[in-house]
This record gives C-alpha cells, structure tokens and sequence, in this order.
C-alpha cells in the first residue's frame, strides 16, 4: 500500500503527536464504537460491518489504506499498515476485536449500547472488552499523521470479527487466507493486559499478558434406551450424563507450572517483598497463593488445567426418558496440558459418555526475557513510576492463539491506569461495562510510547 504518513521524524524513542486532540478523540471513538451494536451471540449470529467501515473511515481520514475483508457476509475485519522509517525492522501486530457479547438493557444503570460519558467514564458494552483498546489505536495513528512521524518499524493494525466466538471469520480467516499482510510481524500486542491492579498493601501491578491457557470445548454425548417415565430403566442417558457432568465438575487437577506462570508467581511475590520458589520440592501452592492476597487471582486460574461444565440438553417430555442426552463443558489447557486433558477426560466421563473436541486452541507462551517486554515495562513505568509490571498468563484466550499461527508471539498489552476499587475483571462480560476518561488517555500515551520506541527485537 501507499505510504500516506510522509515527512516528519518518527522513531525518535520520546513520543510520536499525542495531543489534546488524541484525548479527545479516545473518548469520542469508544463512545461511537459502543453505539454500534456489534453483539456477537454465537453460531454466526453477529455483525461486526458498520464498526469495520467507521473504523476504515476514521484510518483512511489519517491517510492509510485500510482493508475491509470478509469470510462471510457482514463478519468484516480491517487491516491497515504503518509504514515505519526503518524497512529492515521486524513489524509489529497490534490487534483488537470489534465484536461484544450479548447485554440484557434491563440489568443495566444506563443503556448498553449508549456509549454515554458520565461521572468521569464512558458507558457501555465494549468499553473494557474491547472497544477502547480499538479507540486508543485510532487516536495514536491519527495523532502521528497530524504530527507528521512515523514509528520505527511497520505496525500492522487489524481489528477482527467474531473473536467472541470461533475466531473463524475474523483473526483465523485472517491468518489462514491472508498471511501476506502480515509479512514482517513477529511480535502482536493485544487485550487483556497491562491494566492496574491494585494489590494489597497499596501496590500497583500491571501485569502484561505472556501466555494463554488454550482451549478445549468440549460435547458430551451419553446413549441409553428411550421409554416411558414410569418404568425401571437401567440405560437412562439423562443419569449417565449427570454421573459424567458430576465427576467433571468436581475432578481436582493438579499444579502444572509453565514458565510464564512461574515468572508470574516470582514476579508478584517480589513485589510483595515474598521469597517464593514454585520449583521448590513439596511446594504447596495454595499455601503461596494465600501470601499474595488479592494477587492470587492473577494466577490461580493458569496453574492448572480445568474443565467447567456449562450447558445441558436432554429430553422433551417429563414422561419420557430420552434416548441421548448431550452436555457441554469449557475446558482449559495450560502449555503442555493437552495430553494430560485428554486422558482425564476419557477416566471422568466413563464407558457411557462419548466426549469430543468440538472447538479447541492451543496454549500460548510468550518470552518475558526479551526487549520487547522490557520495552512494554518501560512505557508504563513512564507514566505510573510507582506501578510495577509483571507477566502472567491469561486463563482464556484471544485472537493471538489465530495470529500465533504466523509466528506472531502474542502479548495482552491493552495500557489502563484504573482507580482503586475499579474492578476490571468483574467488567469483562459483565452488567455496567465501563472506562475511566483517565484510563483512556493513559492507555494512549503509553501506547505511543511504546510503538515509537526503537527496541532490538534480539
């Protein structure tokens, strides 16, 4: 594509153009992107377009040349990239999804779908997942067009549909069908990290994402006989389904340590002046989980596999024993974990119970002992000197898992400075979705910090 940022200096390792105008229009871009209801319910039923074009025109007003590209009708993803000053430099992925999960107005204080600026905050469903994220990446590159620089290297932009779901007509169908725009990437950032959390004792965490757990969503099928409610029935495929659902839910798996997670648990218990070795012989991890206080949730999710049963379907009359009856499960890998998952799976769901894959993604890792991490700790720190940062591994999973297909490694680098008491886990899918102002503005200034930065990737 043409390069349309011409002229200026860029890659200078200060900052490329935020501006007043750049705070502005963060606000104004997640509060118009939340009004577009991109509500993603699964099985194809979403419609992420009208984003994808407000997105394409809000790029190509910076003078780039975004790419609106489709698998399948109305499920639009957008791609652009930043020509950078030095074309021998790796490129770098910065990705956010369009779509949103469902919202029931009713549970709500102000409508999902408002996008309204109250109390200091912008409304809605995506303000936290992850329509301000897409909105910090449009105002830092319109803001360098406006200031005439460039980044050092090429940044691919891609804002993806369906990440909500299967992935497949957004992020997967992008890497599967059109890897050539991707050319150069070798590192992505993306959601889920980077945000403050407020530890015990009045510390500061910005934990960076450098890892996912995969996933394995599993269908449970049992057979048995159909037959009238009133009889004796010894094959009835409700019970053996239920026996299966019981031992799932209940299973203990056990403490499987990955790197990244170990990095995590060194990281967090130094921050809160803790001695903690995970390899340490006959370590109990609950007992550590408990010296890091609120901390802990951080990392219990991703120090084991796990498998939640979620949805039931069975029969169509009180009177009649079906002849099948089907469960689901969501179940999660760590790195290394498949093996391990699968066997489980055969001992807790029996002789009676088939089980199968039915949508799976593999478990990611990323280094932490590398410049580019380095380089995403020095941006925060810059603007929070007294956050500090630390790796983990998320318990679910992005549109990194479809980009790492490339040889992308993928990082959760979604920058927020969020006040005390601002639960941004519990945001995530839940009633009242919101962002602080605040937030936005630093997640901007610290984005451009980091894109403009000049790191080695060796």
């Amino acid at each position: 594509m043409a390069d349309a940022i011409n002229g200026g200096h860029g890659g200078h390792g200060g900052h490329g153009g935020v501006d007043e105008r750049a705070l502005e229009e963060v606000v104004r871009f997640t509060s118009d992107l939340i009004r577009i209801d991109t509500t993603n319910r699964g099985g194809g039923d979403g419609r992420e377009r009208p984003a994808a074009e407000y997105v394409a025109e809000r790029l190509a007003e910076a003078g780039l040349e975004p790419l609106l590209l489709e698998k399948e009708p109305g499920r639009t993803n957008v791609v652009a990239r930043v020509a950078g000053t030095d074309p021998g430099a790796d490129a770098l992925l910065v990705h956010g999804h369009l779509d949103v999960v469902p919202a029931e107005p009713a549970e709500w204080s102000v409508h999902p779908f408002s996008g309204e600026v109250r109390d200091g905050q912008v409304w809605g469903r995506g303000a936290i997942d992850m329509k301000n994220m897409d909105a910090m990446v449009l105002a830092t590159v319109r803001a360098w067009a406006r200031a005439g620089v460039r980044p050092p290297r090429d940044v691919v932009l891609a804002f993806t549909a369906d990440e909500e779901d299967s992935a497949v007509p957004g992020a997967g169908f992008l890497a599967d069908e059109h890897a050539a725009l991707f050319e150069g990437c070798t590192v992505g950032i993306g959601e889920s990290g980077a945000y403050t959390f407020h530890a015990d004792g009045g510390l500061r965490l910005y934990p960076v994402g450098a890892g996912e757990r995969g996933s394995a969503w599993v269908r449970l099928t049992a057979h048995g006989t159909a037959g009238h409610g009133s009889k004796v029935n010894r094959r009835n495929a409700v019970v053996a389904l239920a026996a299966a659902v019981a031992r799932i839910g209940s299973h203990p798996w056990p403490v499987r340590l990955t790197p990244t997670v170990r990095a995590a648990l060194r990281s967090i218990a130094a921050a809160h002046g803790i001695e903690a070795d995970p390899d340490a012989p006959g370590l109990d991890m609950d007992e550590l989980l408990g010296k890091l206080g609120r901390a802990a949730a951080l990392v219990a999710a991703t120090v084991r596999n796990s498998a939640n049963p979620t949805m039931l379907d069975a029969g169509y009359k009180i009177n009649v024993i079906p002849g099948a009856a089907v469960g689901f499960v969501d179940g999660r890998t760590v790195p290394g974990g498949e093996e391990e998952f699968r066997t489980t799976m055969d001992m807790l769901t029996g002789p009676d119970v088939e089980w199968e894959v039915y949508h799976g993604e593999s478990a990611l890792q990323a280094p932490v002992d590398v410049p580019v991490f380095a380089r995403m700790r020095a941006a925060l720190e810059r603007f929070d000197p007294e956050g500090q940062v630390v790796p983990f591994c998320m318990s679910g999973g992005t549109d990194a898992k479809q980009f790492s297909r490339l040889g992308i490694a993928g990082y959760g680098f979604s920058p927020l400075k969020l006040p005390v008491g601002f639960d941004y886990q519990a945001l995530f899918h839940g009633v009242d979705e919101r962002v602080p102002v605040e937030a936005l503005h630093f997640g901007v200034r610290v984005l451009d910090h980091f894109l403009m930065d000049r790191f080695e990737e060796a």
